[in-house]
C-alpha cells in the first residue's frame, strides 16, 4: 500500500478516534454527575440524566459508524505494513479505559437506583445474569 494512503487512513482513523474518546469522556462526566445526585440526599430528577444520556445516544452512533467503516482497511493496511502506530494504540488503550469506567459507574448508578426503588421490574436484569463469582465457582468446580 502507498504510504500516503497509509499515513492518510491513520490521520483519519486517529481525528475518529479523538472524537470517540471525547464522546466517551462527556459519557463519564454525565455518569459521574448522576452518581453523586444519587448519592446525595437531596430529590433525584431522573428526567435529566434520561434526556442527556438520550441526546448523547445519536452522537456516539454516529461515531461508531465511522470508526467501524475505517477498521477493516486500517487492519489490512497493519496487516500488509506490520507497523505499529503508537498514537492509535495510545488512543485505544485510553478509551477503553474510560469505557470500563462508564460502565462501572452505570451499573453503580443502576444499584444505587434499585436502592431508591426508582428502577421498574420489567427493567431488571434476570437473576442468572447477576452471579460475579461465577468464573471462580467455575474454575473451584474443575480444579483437579
Amino acid at each position: 500500500m502507498n504510504t500516503i494512503y497509509q499515513t492518510e487512513l491513520t490521520g483519519r482513523l486517529a481525528t475518529d478516534l479523538r472524537a470517540f474518546l471525547l464522546l466517551c469522556e462527556d459519557a463519564l462526566a454525565l455518569m459521574t454527575r448522576e452518581s453523586i445526585a444519587l448519592a446525595g440526599s437531596a430529590a433525584y430528577h431522573p428526567i435529566e440524566f434520561c434526556r442527556r444520556r438520550k441526546d448523547l445516544l445519536p452522537h456516539l452512533e454516529k461515531a461508531l459508524t465511522r470508526l467501524r467503516s475505517q477498521r477493516l482497511a486500517w487492519q489490512q493496511e497493519q496487516q500488509n505494513s506490520g507497523a505499529q502506530n503508537e498514537e492509535i494504540k495510545s488512543l485505544f488503550q485510553t478509551i477503553q479505559g474510560v469505557l470500563m469506567k462508564v460502565l462501572t459507574l452505570d451499573r453503580e448508578n443502576q444499584q444505587a437506583l434499585l436502592r431508591r426503588g426508582l428502577v421498574p421490574a420489567q427493567h431488571l436484569p434476570p437473576a442468572a445474569a447477576q452471579k460475579p463469582n461465577f468464573v471462580a465457582n467455575l474454575y473451584r468446580r474443575n480444579d483437579v
